[in-house]
């Protein structure tokens, strides 16, 4: 029994030993490593990290599961290796349990460190409270692992502090009160908040009624009162919300630092909210510069954009004239010089908008031309047969013209369509690429001035003499409304068929007369027929088998019957 009584006292010692000291047994180890460091370098001088990854490879320290050592709710430090069979965690309950124990007794408490060749200790009047050897951090290097220890000491010391801090029941109920006050003061606020926003919106739902008339134009609403609104009230109420979930987020950081044991998640709330402003105010000011090289290239094609402006239209009213250039088509060279200096601008400062960098931006560049790419086809031949049109100078707005199998006066020459009025009335939308593929008829290209050229075709037998048919054609056309004097209508002999001459009537349209080209046509054939009815003249073709028993042949003294005059000799 004297045996068995003196193993176990013995032990209950060893224990008691272990459990006061803790984790001295890594740093014994330790120990051991920085004599065999000695040895090592007496026969061959090579670096203790060397040594320690030798050790590390023999089975003394070894890699483990990190653990983390906390006193007060703070993280101490960081335990990553197993020293002796004693793993990560096991080191980190024993550190904790030790800094327990120190925590619950009274007096003074000094942090120290001390500075060993395998690491460093943090010790608490001179007591070891945990270690930090050099694989326990990143680096390995005896830099590091005083750094973190130094990191733990201060929040080691902190620890200590708050500790005291909540055993002292005065600075507790200074604290619940502080936090009681908060919560008042938030409800204050909060009512305040919605009685704010109450007041805007009924201030703001009055305004919009009184002003609800200057939202029509011409009779129509441009925008709808009610959707107006509904509209103000949303924005209003986003902005409540956001203000009132910032004002939660601050009384909860408040209210959670007022307590020693919940005053780090109180820090890591402030610290997450200053810490995205903070990243906003320098992202800001990081892209400030690129957002101002971006402004000034967007400014300098601004300015060139109004001077070519001012150029193109001073060559369109005719202030300017240069030889390159016609009048016609300077407004359109003026939008396609205002297209490519955007262009060109958007490419040199596209390196300097904010995101370009981004993998989502560069995505989406690439989305887009592809979407360009496949369904712009199309598209860019339609532009490219506006621009041919266009300085081609086919046609001109104002024109008669014929496409294909469609006549009318050209109302429009777009980028990509061209709008043609026929003359009943009737508009149509025409794709450039089929203007230009079409064979085009341009009636007021070869006129005098402005406007349009009009055509009559008759048949009349070879008994009628050309003098008098001429003449009746002419008749005609001087008694149709629009048709003008100057230049003066002109009759054609345009073929000698087997049975009868053609003629053929060209004469100009009034450009001004508001009539279309259908009724002006429609008024010429019918003097036509007038004018031919009063003379006695059939408009008729003679089609016939066997030849008359006398020649159809026009007497001279028939030549220049009324209303054909013989020239004056």
């Amino acid at each position: 029994m004297s045996l068995n009584s003196n193993f176990w006292s013995f032990g209950a010692r060893a224990l008691g030993l272990v459990l006061c000291l803790g984790l001295p047994l890594p740093l014994l180890a330790a120990d051991q490593l920085s004599e065999a460091v000695v040895e090592q370098q007496a026969a061959d001088p090579i670096t203790a990290e060397q040594v320690a990854t030798r050790r590390i490879a023999e089975g003394s320290i070894l890699p483990s599961q990190p653990a983390t050592i906390k006193a007060m709710n703070r993280v101490v430090a960081n335990q990553r290796v197993a020293v002796n069979g004693w793993s990560a965690k096991t080191r980190a309950e024993v550190a904790e349990a030790r800094i327990g124990k120190m925590l619950g007794e009274p007096g003074d408490k000094a942090v120290s460190l001390l500075d060993r060749k395998e690491g460093s200790a943090v010790l608490v009047n001179d007591n070891l409270m945990l270690g930090v050897l050099l694989q326990d951090t990143p680096e390995g290097t005896a830099q590091s692992a005083r750094q973190e220890a130094q990191v733990a000491a201060a929040t080691l010391e902190v620890a200590i502090e708050e500790y005291r801090e909540s055993r002292d029941l005065r600075s507790m109920l200074t604290s619940g009160a502080i936090a009681l006050a908060a919560t008042l003061l938030l409800a204050l606020l909060l009512r305040l908040l919605y009685l704010g926003r109450r007041r805007v919106q009924g201030w703001l739902a009055r305004k919009t009624v009184e002003h609800s008339k200057q939202l029509r134009v011409g009779g129509v609403e441009l925008l709808s009162r009610e959707h107006l609104i509904a509209a103000q009230q949303l924005a209003l109420n986003v902005l409540f919300w956001a203000a009132a979930l910032l004002l939660l987020y601050q009384w909860l950081g408040v209210s959670l630092a007022q307590f020693p044991y919940t005053r780090v998640w109180a820090e890591q709330i402030n610290g997450f909210l200053f810490g995205l402003a903070a990243r906003f105010v320098l992202a800001v000011a990081h892209a400030l510069p690129d957002v101002l090289a971006a402004t000034l290239i967007f400014a300098l094609a601004y300015g060139v954009n109004r001077m070519l402006k001012r150029f193109f239209r001073a060559v369109e009213w005719g202030f300017v004239k240069v030889g390159w250039l016609d009048a016609e088509v300077a407004p359109v060279t003026a939008r396609l010089c205002a297209v490519v200096v955007w262009i060109f601008a958007l490419a040199m400062a596209y390196p300097y908008l904010p995101g370009s960098d981004t993998d989502a931006f560069k995505g989406l560049s690439v989305l887009v031309g592809l979407m360009l790419s496949l369904g712009a086809s199309n598209l860019v031949g339609q532009g490219a047969s506006g621009l041919i049109l266009t300085y081609s100078r086919t046609f001109r707005n104002g024109e008669y013209v014929r496409v294909a199998e469609h006549e009318g006066t050209v109302m429009n020459l777009g980028a990509f369509t061209t709008r043609i009025r026929t003359g009943l009335g009737e508009e149509l939308t025409i794709s450039n690429s089929l203007v230009l593929g079409a064979v085009t008829k341009n009636y007021s290209r070869a006129v005098k001035g402005k406007g349009y050229v009009l055509d009559a075709t008759v048949t009349i037998g070879y008994d009628t003499p050309w003098r008098q048919v001429t003449a009746l054609l002419e008749e005609a056309a001087a008694r149709t409304p629009g048709v003008l004097d100057d230049p003066k209508p002109r009759v054609f002999q345009t073929a000698l068929s087997d049975f009868y001459p053609e003629y053929r009537l060209v004469c100009q349209a009034i450009p001004t007369e508001p009539r279309p080209r259908a009724e002006v046509m429609d008024a010429l054939h019918a003097n036509i027929q007038d004018v031919f009815n009063e003379h006695g003249v059939q408009i008729m073709s003679p089609h016939y088998v066997n030849d008359p028993q006398q020649a159809k042949v026009v007497a001279p003294e028939q030549w220049y019957a009324a209303p054909a005059r013989p020239p004056a000799t």
